[in-house]
């Protein structure tokens, strides 16, 4: 199963005790799965629909619960839950505050009343039944994305507006006529996670971002050791290079005491560091006493070759 599977599957066995989340989350999932269909009678059905089978099924437990409404599950991906009796449709748009003030497009409602999700627990239980029906993430173990797919602007935009409400970042944007709503942040997400109650995903989540984060530490400091030690090793190369021109052209008799000494500690102990050379001398030299006396070296090599 995927991690987005997994964490629609830990949301769809939640079911808020108070009647007030029931409907703010049912009222998520017919703004962002439902649909109004005229049967060829003439009448009004209403139509939900999902391609889980666990969110359709909390669907059910939802109507049942708080409206005393009862369908069967139909279809195997979609599934689909069909309210037929123009009664129990009319009560259940009245009671989810969605047949007046909300945005009609195609035969679907894609905004909420306000009234409906005035409290925080209202709000992440619309976030929750949101996520359920329309929401995704990809897999954390390659990157960090969230999302949910919005059929109109101003549904992108309340969303928007509901997240943000929990002090989470959101941007929108349009995709092949839809208008999505996303996330790239891991911290975001996992803050949203909580929000909507998948704890045991969030913790997950954790994990993996603890795991990468280590993982890409370690390879930083893997990546900078590898950088100074190369660096080491071209300059040594380059110092021994410069010491055994001098050795091979004017001699190293011919070099003051120190550069002499220095040239000499260099060729013995090629892979050394500088304060390694400085504690091989007669009197010991610090560091910044030996890189003097290689530059030292250096430019009368550099002499030599422009000759």
């Amino acid at each position: 199963m995927s991690f987005s599977g997994e964490v629609k599957e830990e949301l769809a066995a939640q079911i808020s005790a108070s009647r007030h989340c029931q409907i703010a989350e049912l009222a998520a999932m017919v703004c962002y799965g439902g649909r109004m269909e005229q049967k060829e009678e003439g009448q009004s059905r209403l139509l939900i629909q999902t391609e889980n089978e666990k969110v359709i099924r909390k669907g059910f437990t939802l109507l049942e619960k708080s409206f005393n409404i009862c369908t069967g599950v139909m279809g195997k991906g979609p599934y689909s839950l069909r309210i037929e009796k123009e009664e129990q449709i009319t009560r259940l748009l009245r009671g989810l505050k969605l047949s007046e003030g909300s945005g009609q497009t195609d035969g679907r409602i894609d905004t909420v009343n306000p009234l409906l999700i005035k409290n925080a627990c209202c709000r992440r239980a619309y976030l929750r039944g949101a996520f359920l029906v329309t929401g995704s993430m990809s897999d954390p173990e390659k990157s960090y994305h969230l999302e949910f797919v919005c059929i109109t602007s101003r549904q992108a935009v309340q969303l928007q507006e509901i997240i943000r409400d929990f002090h989470i970042e959101a941007r929108i944007v349009t995709r092949k006529n839809h208008f999505i709503v996303y996330m790239k942040e891991g911290a975001g997400i996992v803050d949203l996670l909580n929000v909507m109650g998948a704890h045991i995903s969030l913790m997950n989540l954790e994990n993996l971002r603890i795991v990468k984060e280590m993982r890409n530490s370690i390879n930083r400091r893997v990546n900078c050791e590898t950088a100074n030690i190369t660096k080491t090793v071209n300059a040594a190369s380059k110092q021994i290079a410069d010491i055994l021109l001098i050795q091979e052209t004017m001699g190293l008799q011919r070099l003051q005491d120190g550069l002499r000494e220095t040239a000499e500690i260099r060729l013995e102990y090629p892979d050394a560091t500088l304060k390694e050379l400085g504690q091989y001398l007669n009197p010991p030299v610090g560091k910044s006493g030996v890189n003097h006396r290689l530059r030292k070296l250096s430019e009368i090599a550099e002499g030599i070759r422009d000759q």
